[in-house]
């Protein structure tokens, strides 16, 4: 994806970020486009396995390497099924990267930068940057609203 303004203050926000927090927005940005990927292949529920995962870790703390790392690599491998430079395979990757954040908080910056590639495969291509700013304004207002509440 195409660097943005907000590349840098998303990085900056998601460093002060606490883990869990973090593996919430991850799901977050994934949920807001896996329909590209379920209705690509509707029949495979690969990434939302990965996403209801993350959000069940958020929950309960139950963490188990061999389960995050199966559902995580799980939804990448559906990301393999499609062609590049199709929304849902973005899509795809933001689910498995967002079930990774639960073993590394960083891994959810990249689960963000495979929505927001999403969103701009997905748009009319002389306002697809457009389309991936709007994303990541959105981004960075969502990780400041779950975060916000942590750093009082």
């Amino acid at each position: 994806m195409a660097k943005t303004s907000l590349d840098r203050p998303i990085e900056e926000l998601a460093d002060r970020t606490g883990h869990k927090t973090l593996a919430t927005w991850a799901a977050d940005c994934a949920l807001r486009v896996l329909p590209f990927f379920e209705k690509r292949l509707p029949g495979d529920d690969r990434p939302r396995k990965a996403v209801e995962a993350t959000r069940a870790w958020v929950r309960t703390g139950m963490f188990r390497m061999a389960n995050v790392r199966r559902t995580s690599l799980a939804a990448h491998a559906a990301a393999r099924l499609i062609e590049q430079f199709h929304p849902a395979r973005s899509a795809a990757r933001a689910a498995g990267q967002a079930m990774a954040s639960a073993h590394v908080g960083r891994h959810a910056i990249a689960a963000a930068i495979y929505a927001a590639t999403a969103i701009r495969d997905a748009s009319d291509p002389t306002k697809a940057d457009a389309a991936a700013l709007r994303e990541r304004k959105w981004q960075y207002r969502r990780l400041l609203g779950l975060a916000e509440p942590s750093r009082r």
